[in-house]
């Protein structure tokens, strides 16, 4: 059984929580690494700013939806959110993604998360996102929804919206693999409105911080649409889709397990729904579950009495049972809140509207 937190051990080396000379060591060595890699991201980037490498516009509008660091920052609830407000404007939205973690002729888990959530949304999943938008255009699709499109330069993109996670924003502050930064931070400026994601998870001071570190690092380009989001738990779902409150958690003895980018913000959001948790297993991103996987998690959960076992619903999707031996499994489900207040510039239905026009001039002048 692989439980090997990986990403949340490398986390602790490129954060400086992991100590000692051979942590510091593999810190140093890491920092010659970022260097050239930072020099190919830098040269990339001028050279689509400087219009040296060509970029393509699809067939429909395409709205953008990435962030700068590696790990989750909660882009699979925001991609949500944003499917469903183009469709309440009469819009048909598709999703088209690079379909990473996915096997041959399989969905990745964000896509089968997302089928989920959206089933009436079509999901394009291609290497190639000019391909994918073409397809998803040939669908019937109006508008694309580039999920993790940020640094996917070659298509254009009619609203680039970075998502940055308030409880990792910045990270590590080096460039991977010395930190988790895909890119600098300046490179914020190219898009068109942040959305702070977890923004419940810290209070209004560290909130202001955060905007005033990325408004410096843009040299005061930072997108002038800051929207503040909160990743609320809204219902548990078995695997069969079946719902049930989130009541039941309450006086539950629960486990639960996560193979995401951040397990300890889905770990936050059990607690904020009030359960104790007996045992929790982190797992590697993206992690494929074996038999033997889950015969263990079986195993330890009936060691801790546990009466629930809960995971997220990109896990659960690839898990695919509704019980662990004798044990019920449900995944918790969340959904984005856009926070009421801040800038009135900043509301991502102001910056939709454009959009969703323009794709409706379509369907009407084609």
């Amino acid at each position: 059984m692989t439980l090997l937190p990986d990403a949340e051990a490398f986390k602790r080396l490129v954060d400086g929580t992991a100590s000692g000379a051979g942590p510091t060591l593999a810190r140093l060595a890491l920092a010659g690494l970022s260097a050239p890699y930072g020099l190919v991201i830098g040269c990339r980037n001028a050279a689509y700013d400087h219009g040296l490498l060509p970029i393509t516009k699809g067939p429909i509008p395409v709205i953008s939806v990435g962030n700068l660091t590696l790990g989750g920052t909660g882009k699979t609830p925001l991609v949500a959110w944003l499917a469903r407000a183009v469709a309440a404007h009469g819009v048909r939205p598709a999703i088209v993604s690079r379909g990473y973690g996915a096997a041959r002729g399989e969905r990745s888990d964000e896509a089968a998360e997302l089928a989920i959530l959206l089933p009436d949304v079509p999901h394009v999943a291609n290497r190639d996102r000019i391909a994918g938008v073409r397809a998803a255009a040939a669908l019937g699709a109006e508008v694309a929804l580039l999920d993790d499109g940020f640094q996917h330069r070659r298509l254009a993109r009619d609203l680039d919206i970075v998502a940055v996670d308030a409880t990792d924003p910045f990270g590590c502050s080096h460039l991977f693999p010395r930190g988790l930064l895909r890119e600098s931070l300046s490179g914020l400026a190219r898009g068109h409105a942040v959305v702070l994601t977890r923004a419940g998870a810290v209070d209004a001071q560290r909130r202001s911080e955060i905007r005033r570190v990325l408004t410096k690092a843009c040299q005061g380009a930072l997108p002038s649409a800051w929207l503040e989001a909160t990743h609320r738990p809204v219902q548990l779902r078995s695997a069969t889709s079946d719902t049930q409150p989130l009541e039941c958690l309450a006086g539950a003895r629960v486990v639960a397990f996560a193979g995401i980018g951040n397990p300890a913000a889905f770990r936050t959001s059990l607690a904020n729904v009030g359960t104790t948790l007996a045992g929790f297993r982190p797992f590697p991103d993206h992690h494929a579950y074996t038999a033997a996987d889950l015969a263990a998690i079986r195993d330890w959960a009936t060691e801790l009495h546990a009466d629930l076992v809960v995971t997220t619903l990109k896990d659960l999707v690839k898990v695919r049972t509704n019980r662990l031996g004798e044990i019920p499994l449900l995944a918790l489900e969340i959904a984005l809140e856009i926070i009421p207040g801040g800038d009135s510039s900043a509301r991502l239905d102001a910056l939709l509207e454009p959009v969703v026009t323009r794709a409706a001039g379509r369907m009407v002048h084609p």
